[in-house]
């Protein structure tokens, strides 16, 4: 506790801090004001104790404190501010030095260290009052509530403490001004008729006054001060645990993607190999029943299978190219060749006249509900297209009996105004007999499609005969 006579020249005080202004609602009942008073802000979080290093500073802090409080006592006497003090020197460095020791363990043991300074505060105070009235004896005091309450983990006990110590010291203070005598120079002066003593209010009011100010100065101070690095601390914590919480989701996200762009590949790599095998070997049983009697239709099937079996190496370069990306292979190596142009709308045509090539009829229907709507379609939608009418197609050739198939490709508008593109793949076919039905990766992929754009799959046998597949993919 600050106690200032009219002599008394008062210490710096402490301006009002900046703390964060978060408060955490644990309640839609609980009263506004209960969540921004000291004790609620944080009370579910625990600061974590302090590190071996600041530790090790604090123990530095209080050997220097001591030796400047010594030096500054021994300064105090030659200017005769200790005048009057009857206890031994070494007693009143004893003071000195028993309020500053438990400042080395200020921040293990914060509400303990603030109890026990309170304790010698107010002991030292009555028997040594001109050493509890040097400024590194009462900074010695505030720094310990200050650290009690930055660094206490109960909060409730802080509080409770705090007021506990608050309470004694203002009743001290009252009865300072009944059972103490440093008052008596002070009215030694009125009495002697010294006018420039006199204020407008009586002087022993007006002292009380002031001495009242100082005090609530210095406690709000260092209230206040420990309050505003409890809850920096606070935000420090918040904002690693955010920082480590994106890290998270950030290394997740990244996973994911690489999960999707696995799962894109393998529709692609589906797609391809499916196709260009479903060729070979037609090509392939082609050639082995004309070998013998027409040799020039078995070297054209041959020839069709060497083109389909570069052509699909081709593309499986070209789709895991991006696999490599990161490796920077020199430009020799198949991991060096740029990535081919992945087909589109406009590639839909060559894909019907290739499997016209191979002996299954198939017309190819192109009809815009706008002129340019086609145009519009984006770039990896058509990729889907392309992809949904390619794996049809193999399909009728691998598991259908038909030898014809229509493709429609066609654009159109919702009911409110949402344009749509539409693909449709239909045959007049029957399931051929002792073919396999297929891993059922291929409708997978399409349907996988599909929803990759928000469209919708429509995979089936027709009512008449045949098998259908139509994909709708909405265009925005």
């Amino acid at each position: 506790m600050i106690e200032t006579t009219a002599f008394d020249t008062p210490g710096s005080g402490h301006g009002p801090g900046q703390g964060s202004t978060g408060t955490e609602q644990h309640g839609p009942t609980r009263p506004r004001w209960l969540t921004r008073l000291p004790w609620r802000t944080g009370e579910d979080w625990e600061r974590p104790g302090p590190t071996r290093e600041q530790q090790r500073h604090d123990v530095i802090g209080t050997i220097v404190l001591l030796l400047v409080s010594a030096f500054i006592l021994e300064v105090s006497r030659g200017i005769g501010a200790v005048a009057g003090e009857t206890k031994p020197i070494w007693l009143q460095h004893l003071a000195m030095a028993l309020i500053i020791l438990p400042l080395a363990v200020r921040r293990r043991y914060p509400v303990a260290v603030m109890l026990a300074c309170s304790a010698v505060f107010l002991g030292l105070g009555l028997l040594v009052p001109s050493v509890s009235m040097q400024m590194t004896f009462q900074a010695a005091y505030f720094a310990s509530l200050y650290t009690a309450v930055a660094w206490a983990k109960d909060r409730r006990m802080l509080w409770l403490g705090t007021t506990v110590v608050i309470a004694v010291m203002a009743l001290w203070v009252i009865l300072s001004f009944t059972v103490s005598s440093s008052y008596d120079s002070v009215l030694e002066r009125i009495m002697e008729g010294d006018d420039t003593y006199r204020g407008f209010l009586p002087p022993l009011v007006s002292l009380a006054i002031y001495n009242f100010a100082i005090n609530a100065a210095y406690f709000g101070g260092a209230i206040m001060f420990g309050m505003n690095a409890w809850r920096s601390a606070h935000q420090r914590e918040l904002l690693l645990t955010q920082s480590a919480q994106l890290e998270v989701q950030a290394a997740e996200l990244a996973r994911q993607a690489v999960l999707d762009e696995r799962l894109r590949i393998a529709r692609e790599l589906h797609d391809v190999v499916a196709h260009h095998i479903a060729v070979i070997g037609v090509q392939a049983g082609a050639a082995r029943r004309v070998l013998e009697k027409k040799p020039g239709a078995a070297a054209g099937a041959l020839q069709t299978i060497e083109g389909s079996s570069r052509e699909a190496v081709e593309q499986m370069r070209s789709l895991l190219g991006v696999l490599r990306s990161g490796e920077q292979p020199g430009p020799e190596s198949d991991g060096g060749a740029r990535r081919a142009p992945e087909p589109g709308l406009a590639d839909l045509p060559a894909l019907v006249a290739e499997h016209g090539q191979l002996g299954l009829s198939v017309s190819y229907h192109r009809s815009e509900d706008v002129p340019g709507a086609l145009d519009r379609v984006p770039a990896p939608m058509g990729l889907s297209i392309y992809r949904t009418v390619q794996e049809s197609l193999a399909n009728v050739r691998r598991h259908s009996t038909a030898g014809s198939a229509v493709v429609a490709l066609r654009t159109g508008t919702t009911g409110e105004g949402r344009a749509w593109v539409e693909v449709e793949t239909v045959d007049d076919g029957r399931p051929r007999t002792g073919s396999t039905a297929g891993s059922g990766f291929g409708i997978r992929g399409i349907r996988e499609r599909a929803d990759l754009h928000g469209g919708i799959a429509e995979i089936g046998p027709r009512s008449g005969g045949g098998w259908r597949v139509r994909v709708r993919f909405p265009v925005r």
